[in-house]
C-alpha cells in the first residue's frame, strides 16, 4: 500500500517501467503478421499436423501395407505368354484395272498393323482357337455339366478376355499377350492364335482369288457373247453397203488401222495426179524457153545439135586460117562458106526440131494430168457418198473396238489373278513362339507394397489433415491470433504430474517459471504504459489454469519489486483460501465494508498480498453490479503497484464481463485443445461487448509432441519431449496455499 493509506510499501518496479513500444503495441504487431499469413499452408503448419497426428499416419500406411501384403497372396498367380509376328504388306490385288504392283506406295502402315491388330482381336478367331484347342471340354475352364453350346460360348470368352494384342511402335511387328492361370495353357492358346491367325489369313487370300476368278470368268463370257454379237453386225452392215476396208500401217508401222478400199485408191491417185501435174509444169517450163529462145539449154544439150555445131566450129576455123592466103570469092574459099551456111541449115533445123519435140512432150504431161484429175474427182464423188453410207459402220466398228478392250483387259486379269492365286506371299509370320512361362507376373509383391504405401501416405495425410480441418479447437498459439483475433502473449508447458504452482513457481528454472516469466515480458509490451494496472485473468470456461495463471502473473511481479494484489474475484467457487473460512473479503468490500487493509493479507512471497473472495454471496453479479466493484478497484490501484484479479469463468455467468469493464486490461486464458473456436470466440466477445481491452491471450496446458510444435514452443532445458501432463485435479487441489503459517 502506499503511503496515504498508512499500509504496504512498494518496491520499484524496473522490469515494468513505462516505454517500450511508443507507436504499436505487441497484440498489433501480432495481428498485422496473422493477417499475412491467413489462408496460407506453410511448410511449418504441414509439419506441425504431421507430428501432431504421425501415429494416424503411420497406423494408415501400416494397415495398407498389411492389406497389400494380403492382397497379394490371396490373389490366385497368374502367368503371361508373349508371341510376336511380323506383318507384312498385301502383294496382290486380284481385281485391280492395270498394271499389277508388289507393294502399294499408297498404303499405310500403321492403318494396316492396326486393320490387323483388330482382326486378331475378332471373336471369330477366339472361337476358332478355343475350338482347335478343345478348351470346352477342360474342366478347368468350363464346368463339364453346362451345355455344349454354352461351353463353347464360355470357352471363346475366356480366351478373348485372355489377349492383349499390341502393334510395336515404329515397326510392323505386333504382341500377342495370353494371360491365365496355368502356364501351360497361357503359352499353348499364344501359340494356336498366331497359327490360327496365319491360316485364316491365307484362308481370305484364297477365298478372295477364288471369287475374282468366278467374277471374271462371269465377266468374261457377258463380254465375249457382245463382242461376237457387234462384230456379226459389222460384217452385215459393210456387206450390205458394199464397203470394203484395209488394214493400214500407220506411224512407224507398228499399228494399223482399216480404211475403205475407195479411200486407198483415191490417195494412190492423187499422189500420181501431184506427180503428174509437177511433170506437166516442168514440161511446159521447158517448151516455152525453147519458144522463146534457140539456144536454151534444151537445144544446146540436143547432141546432134552439138554434133553440127562441132562441125561447123571445124570448118569456120578452116575458113578463117585459108582465108589469110586467098579472096573471099576464090572458089575453094566459096565452097567452104557453102559448106558452113549448109551446116548452120542443119543445125537451125534441129533446134526446131527439139522444141517441136518439148511442144510434143508438153501436150502428153498435160492430157495425163488431166485424165488423173477427172480420175480424182470420180473418186472424191465416190468417197464422199461412201462416207454418209459409213456413218452407221463407224458406230458399229467402235462398239467392237470397245467390246475387244474389255475382253482382252478381263482375259489378262483372269490369267493374272490365276497365278497369284498359287505363288502368292503370307503377309504373317511368326518371330517368336510363346514359351511356358516360369514365374507369374501378377501378383507383383514389390508393385503392391509400392501401391500399398503410396495409398497409406495419401490416405493418412488425407486423414491427418482432415481431422486437423475439423478440428476446431484452440490448439496452437497461432490459433489465438486466426480463430480469436487476440495476440498471443504466450504458451504454458503442461506441469509434471504430482507437481504445485508452489512448486514450479519457486524454482526460477522450471519450465512453467520461465514461461510465465515470458508472459510477464510480453504483458510489458501490452500498453503503451507497460503492464495494465488493473489486469483481469478470464477463461470460457472453469479448469483452464485461470487461477494458476493469475497467481503466477502475480508472484513474477512481486518477484521484481513490486507490490502486487491478487483478488480472487470467484465469488461463487474461490481459488484463494484466507486464513479461515469466515474472512472477510471482496464480497464483504462490495458489500459495503470500507476497510481494505482488514481484508487484505499478505502471503508468503514478499511484495504479494492477497484479497480473498470472502463469503460466497447468493448473488455475485448483482454484488459486482452494485458500483463498490469501481470504487475498489480505483482505492487498490492506488495502494498497490499492480492489481491481478482471478474472475470466473465468463460464458453462462455475468461477472467475467462487468470484471473486466472496470479493469485497464483483460488476459485470455485457453486451455490447449479443449476448447472449441465458437466457445471460446463468444468468450472473446462477450468481454469486447462489455467494452473490456483484451490485451491478449496465453495458451495453457500445452503438450507440443502432441500439438506437433516439437520443440519450437519449449522453454529452458529439456521441454518437448512429452512427458508433462498438466490437471488441476479436484477442488481440494485447486485451493492454493498462500498465506503465511501462523
Amino acid at each position: 500500500m502506499n503511503d496515504q493509506s498508512g499500509g504496504f510499501q512498494g518496491g520499484a518496479v524496473a522490469p515494468f517501467a513505462e516505454g517500450g513500444l511508443p507507436s504499436a503495441s505487441l497484440r498489433d504487431l501480432v495481428l498485422a503478421q496473422r493477417g499475412r499469413q491467413q489462408g496460407q499452408l506453410n511448410p511449418a503448419e504441414i509439419w506441425r499436423v504431421i507430428r501432431k497426428w504421425w501415429w494416424l499416419i503411420a497406423g494408415i500406411v501400416f494397415a495398407c501395407l498389411l492389406a497389400a501384403i494380403a492382397a497379394s497372396l490371396l490373389v490366385t498367380p497368374e502367368y503371361r505368354a508373349r508371341t510376336t509376328l511380323e506383318i507384312n504388306r498385301e502383294g496382290v490385288q486380284p481385281v485391280q484395272m492395270g498394271e499389277l504392283q508388289a507393294t502399294q506406295s499408297f498404303f499405310q502402315d500403321r492403318d494396316y498393323l492396326n486393320t490387323q491388330a483388330g482382326l486378331m482381336r475378332s471373336r471369330s478367331l477366339a472361337e476358332r482357337v478355343a475350338n482347335t484347342l478343345n478348351l470346352a471340354a477342360n474342366p478347368a475352364i468350363v464346368d463339364p455339366a453346362v451345355p455344349r453350346e454354352s461351353r463353347n460360348n464360355v470357352a471363346t470368352s475366356v480366351v478373348a478376355g485372355s489377349i492383349s494384342v499390341e502393334p510395336v511402335r515404329d515397326s510392323r511387328l505386333i504382341a500377342l499377350t495370353v494371360e491365365s492361370t496355368s502356364p501351360e495353357l497361357a503359352s499353348r492358346i499364344a501359340n494356336a492364335y498366331a497359327e490360327t491367325f496365319i491360316r485364316s489369313s491365307l484362308e481370305r487370300r484364297f477365298e478372295a482369288n477364288s471369287y475374282a476368278r468366278s467374277f471374271l470368268e462371269d465377266r468374261l463370257g457377258t463380254i465375249r457373247g457382245r463382242l461376237e454379237q457387234s462384230e456379226r453386225q459389222l460384217v452385215a452392215y459393210a456387206q450390205a453397203q458394199g464397203i470394203v476396208t484395209l488394214n493400214v500401217q500407220t506411224g512407224t508401222g507398228t499399228q494399223t488401222t482399216e480404211q475403205p478400199l475407195d479411200a486407198t485408191s483415191l490417195v494412190a491417185i492423187n499422189n500420181a495426179l501431184q506427180n503428174a501435174r509437177a511433170a506437166r509444169i516442168a514440161a511446159e517450163q521447158r517448151f516455152r524457153q525453147a519458144q522463146i529462145n534457140q539456144s536454151n539449154t534444151q537445144v544446146i544439150e540436143n547432141p546432134m545439135v552439138q554434133e553440127l555445131q562441132g562441125r561447123r566450129a571445124q570448118l569456120e576455123a578452116e575458113y578463117q586460117e585459108k582465108l589469110g592466103i586467098f579472096q573471099p570469092n576464090y572458089p575453094q574459099m566459096t565452097a567452104l562458106r557453102t559448106r558452113i551456111e549448109a551446116l548452120d541449115t542443119a543445125i537451125n533445123q534441129a533446134a526446131r526440131n527439139v522444141t517441136s519435140s518439148l511442144g510434143s512432150e508438153f501436150e502428153s504431161a498435160r492430157a495425163q494430168e488431166a485424165q488423173l484429175q477427172s480420175r480424182v474427182d470420180e473418186l472424191t464423188r465416190g468417197l464422199l457418198n461412201l462416207r454418209e453410207r459409213s456413218i452407221q459402220y463407224t458406230i458399229l466398228q467402235r462398239d467392237v473396238d470397245t467390246n475387244r478392250a474389255l475382253y482382252d483387259a478381263l482375259l489378262q486379269r483372269y490369267k493374272e489373278v490365276g497365278v497369284a492365286g498359287g505363288v502368292g506371299m503370307n503377309a504373317v509370320s511368326v518371330v517368336d513362339r510363346a514359351q511356358i512361362p516360369s514365374a507369374p507376373f501378377r501378383p507383383n509383391i514389390p508393385l503392391n507394397l509400392l501401391i500399398g504405401l503410396f495409398g497409406g501416405l495419401v490416405l493418412g495425410f488425407g486423414s491427418a489433415f482432415a481431422l486437423e480441418w475439423m478440428d476446431d479447437t484452440i490448439k496452437t498459439p497461432d490459433d489465438l491470433t486466426q480463430k480469436l483475433n487476440i495476440a498471443s502473449l504466450g504458451v504454458i508447458p503442461a506441469a509434471p504430474r504430482g507437481s504445485s504452482v508452489q512448486e514450479d513457481l519457486s524454482d526460477s528454472r522450471s519450465q512453467i517459471s520461465e514461461a510465465y516469466q515470458s508472459v510477464r515480458t510480453a504483458l510489458q509490451f501490452s500498453t503503451e504504459h507497460g503492464v495494465p494496472r488493473t489486469l483481469l485473468v478470464a477463461s470460457t470456461r472453469a479448469g483452464e489454469g485461470k487461477s494458476s495463471t493469475a497467481l503466477s502473473i502475480a508472484h513474477s511481479a512481486a518477484s521484481l519489486g513490486a507490490s502486487v494484489l491478487l483478488i480472487d474475484a470467484d465469488l461463487r467457487k474461490p481459488s484463494f483460501r484466507g486464513p479461515s473460512s469466515q474472512t472477510d473479503g471482496l464480497s464483504s468490500l462490495l458489500a459495503g465494508a470500507e476497510d481494505i487493509e482488514a481484508c487484505v493479507h499478505p502471503t508468503n512471497q514478499e511484495g504479494l498480498f492477497l484479497l480473498p473472495a470472502g463469503k460466497v454471496p447468493p448473488n455475485p453479479a448483482e454484488l459486482l453490479a452494485a458500483g463498490r466493484l469501481s470504487w475498489l478497484l480505483e482505492r487498490v490501484a492506488q495502494m498497490f503497484d499492480y492489481v491481478i484479479i482471478d474472475g470466473p469463468p465468463v460464458l453462462g455467468l455475468a461477472d467475467s464481463p462487468l470484471l473486466a469493464s472496470q479493469c485497464e486490461g483483460t488476459l485470455m486464458v485457453v486451455e490447449a485443445g479443449a476448447i472449441r473456436r465458437t466457445a471460446a470466440l463468444n468468450a472473446v466477445n462477450r468481454l469486447r461487448g462489455a467494452d473490456a481491452t483484451i490485451v491478449g491471450g496465453i495458451l495453457t496446458k500445452f503438450s507440443a509432441t502432441k500439438s506437433g510444435y516439437g520443440y519450437g514452443y519449449g522453454y529452458g532445458y529439456g521441454y518437448g519431449d512429452g512427458k508433462y501432463a498438466y490437471a488441476e485435479g479436484e477442488k481440494q487441489k485447486r485451493q492454493i496455499e498462500l498465506l503465511k503459517s501462523e
